[in-house]
């Protein structure tokens, strides 16, 4: 699962790890959750970054609040689902980012933890995208994150991570030509030998809270700190 992620790098940084045709207009952002508009980059030409809805829609779909629930695809359906196997085959996309949490259950309670490539280098998940028209011929575009198995860091963490693609394979992912084995290869879970992670404030759980803090290391108070 991937359902907080962080995209705070100088957009000089984006443009170059992304070849984009222009330095995006991008405010750091360290709490994106779903639902809530995001960058990703789709194999349009000149390559620049579009905001879409973080929840996918499909085209069939009647009502656009299905999105809510359409913020991950797991790898292992994702060709054959109905909710995305055409966005699979025709519209994939990268999703940049410099790092995502997951949760720790500890007991009773969720210890937050941000992971990110040992080198803090942005990357991009592997994503797929979509148009819904509304019967008033309103559009909506929309996208989901692809899931697949955790590696040895995260997997102590939640039992799904999300795929990050080699830079190598950004033009492969996005060409429509790929053939289909190809793409289903790459979804595969990043080496956890590139990756570290670190335990963060629970301030994160909650959408609304977003600044540089949320990604500071974070110690939990002893039991005698708490009496």
């Amino acid at each position: 699962m991937c359902g907080r992620y962080v995209l705070s790098a100088n957009p000089t940084t984006v443009q170059r790890a992304f070849d984009l045709e222009d330095i995006p207009d991008l405010a750091p952002r360290y709490n994106i959750a779903p639902t809530q508009p995001i960058p990703i980059i789709t194999d349009s030409a000149p390559k620049r970054l579009t905001l879409v809805q973080w929840g996918l829609v499909p085209s069939w779909s009647k009502d656009p609040s299905i999105g809510s629930r359409m913020f991950n695809a797991r790898c292992e359906t994702v060709a054959e689902k109905p909710s995305f196997r055409n966005a699979f085959k025709r519209r994939r996309c990268l999703v940049p980012a410099d790092g995502f949490y997951e949760w720790m259950k500890d007991g009773s309670k969720k210890r937050p933890f941000f992971i990110h490539l040992s080198d803090r280098d942005v990357f991009a998940f592997a994503g797929l995208w979509e148009t819904w028209q509304g019967a008033d011929g309103t559009e909506l575009e929309s996208c989901t994150i692809i899931t697949t198995e955790p590696n040895a860091l995260v997997r102590p963490l939640h039992n799904r991570m999300a795929v990050i693609l080699h830079d190598t394979d950004y033009g492969t992912w996005l060409d429509p030509e790929t053939p289909q084995p190809v793409l289903l290869d790459m979804l595969q879970p990043y080496p956890a030998e590139a990756m570290a992670a670190y335990e963060v404030s629970p301030a994160v759980g909650n959408y609304r809270n977003e600044g540089p803090e949320l990604i500071e290391p974070f110690t939990p108070p002893t039991q005698g700190q708490l009496l």
